[in-house]
């Protein structure tokens, strides 16, 4: 549990936010020969977020919580906070974005238009940076809705008729949710005051729910359907896999780090920072969010298993796993809670790898079918090597961070008396063997098509380097954060200490 909360009025959450701002905004201006300025302003804002982040999670996790305030409207302000959650947020999309930025150097290198991408894509970074540190509704909202505005043109980069459609349908929907999640933030606001985020619950929020459970039931409702489009919750997810036409750095970063997981982080906010986690169970909504959850996991499981594009097939598997994160927020116990809360890291350093493998075999190899990858743990060992260390941990094999997870929520749910959600678990464990098992087994077991391009001698000989170093390291160091997360689970500072004291801080009584 977390004592003695020190509050210290600072301007460093600002300045965790302005190391992609202000890099994002320059970018913008450059010619798309200036190659080095571009790589230098990303690297450099890039190496201060992840320098940031180390350096306040022990302080912050020993009590000390540093904000920012500046105000915006009489009694409401723009109020960024550096509370554990927060930083547990910051502590993934920080290290993901250095990782995702060297990647999309090299994976863009010779595309058109990169100044506006990685402008685009710093200010993704930025509003992703926000929500997390945002420490009222209303600030989580304008960084929310930022965060929309940005990512479209990265989903509309290609600027072919399918992205362009794809984007579009990526905008409806998160515009729809958008005004969903106003309506009620203004409706709250309205009646209970400005509302800043506490664990365990806001005290006005539990005295409305008291005096008028409709009306905190329907916003309560309004709020999860506004941040459940972009967490890609049934039946709400239809814009995810069209945005797969996006390039791969887009993918990743949508499905690991920014869009999807800002959905699922906005959940945990609203259920245990806002409402309570005992309030949202005596209002009886706790129990239809799961079931939602678990009916989500199984279903993108059961899409992934019918789809023969890569992308595709790990875009559903997205929308299985981030529910996860739901179903966690939404059982009553610490376990549970801890599970959701940890797979949101964990959740990101897998996907990203899988992701990063994607774009590694259609940039190098030209392949996006699943049924196009016979043998190409030959020809790419590495990238097939973490590629099968992602998929593992989805699955939820030890020692990928996965399995850590699924175990904590497995726990969570016997402490909650939730033995349907085991089933659940374990029903999703299968359908995950399932489309990801068959991946590794061809790309190590099953030989090369005779009419494969790339295992012509010809094409061996002129291309024996496995993949460009910017975009296979990343890849290997990714991996290797997957692997070492579940290892470290124990130790002092992990994802996993993290979100046990996160978890233990938001229940009545403790």
């Amino acid at each position: 549990m977390i004592e003695d909360t020190t509050v210290g009025y600072s301007i460093i959450p600002l300045l965790m936010l302005l190391t992609s701002l202000v890099p994002g905004l320059i970018i913008f201006t450059l010619p798309e020969p200036a190659v080095r300025t571009r790589t230098v302003l990303n690297m450099t804002g890039a190496i201060l977020k992840v320098a940031f982040v180390i350096a306040l999670i022990p302080p912050v996790i020993q009590g000390t919580l540093l904000q920012w305030r500046a105000p915006l409207v009489p009694g409401v302000d723009l109020l960024l906070s550096t509370d554990p959650l927060a930083m547990l947020f910051v502590g993934l999309s920080a290290p993901l974005w250095l990782a995702t930025t060297i990647y999309a150097i090299g994976y863009l290198e010779k595309a058109p238009n990169r100044s506006r991408f990685f402008g685009f894509f710093s200010l993704c970074v930025t509003a992703t940076t926000g929500i997390a540190l945002s420490g009222n509704l209303l600030t989580f909202l304008l960084f929310y809705e930022m965060l929309t505005l940005v990512t479209y043109p990265l989903v509309a980069h290609r600027g072919t008729g399918q992205s362009l459609r794809s984007a579009r349908t990526y905008l409806i929907y998160t515009l729809s949710g958008g005004g969903l999640l106003l309506f009620g933030v203004a409706w709250l606001t309205y009646v209970v005051g400005p509302l800043e985020f506490d664990a365990g619950g806001i005290d006005a929020v539990g005295r409305l729910a008291a005096e008028d459970p409709v009306t905190a039931t329907t916003i309560f409702v309004l709020l999860i359907a506004g941040v459940g489009v972009k967490a890609a919750i049934f039946p709400l997810h239809g814009w995810l896999p069209q945005a797969m036409v996006a390039p791969a750095p887009v993918s990743a970063l949508l499905h690991a780090v920014a869009v999807v997981k800002a959905g699922a982080f906005g959940i945990i906010r609203v259920v245990h920072d806002v409402y309570g986690i005992g309030v949202a169970r005596d209002l009886g909504v706790l129990g239809p969010l799961a079931a939602l959850a678990a009916f989500t996991i199984i279903y993108g499981s059961l899409q992934a298993i019918t789809k023969d594009g890569l992308k595709q097939r790990l875009a559903y598997s997205t929308i299985s796993q981030v529910s996860y994160i739901v179903l966690g927020a939404a059982m009553f116990g610490i376990a549970a809670t801890t599970g959701a809360i940890v797979h949101i890291v964990h959740q990101g350093l897998m996907k990203i790898t899988l992701f990063f493998c994607a774009g590694l075999f259609a940039e190098t190899l030209e392949l996006h079918k699943v049924s196009e990858l016979g043998g190409v743990g030959r020809r790419m060992p590495l990238t097939a090597t973490c590629f099968t260390i992602g998929a593992f941990g989805m699955i939820g094999l030890p020692p990928v961070a996965g399995f850590v997870s699924k175990w904590q929520l497995g726990i969570g749910a016997l402490e909650a008396d939730q033995d349907w959600v085991i089933a659940v678990l374990m029903t999703s464990t299968l359908l995950n063997a399932v489309y990801f098992l068959p991946i590794v087994y061809t790309l190590w077991f099953v030989k090369p098509k005779p009419d494969a391009h790339w295992h012509t001698p010809v094409y061996r000989q002129r291309n024996r380097i496995e993949a460009p170093g910017a975009l296979l390291w990343p890849t290997v160091a990714v991996a290797a954060l997957a692997v070492i997360a579940g290892l470290i689970a124990g130790f002092p500072y992990s994802p996993l200490s993290i979100a046990e004291l996160i978890g233990d801080d938001g229940y009545p009584g403790r």
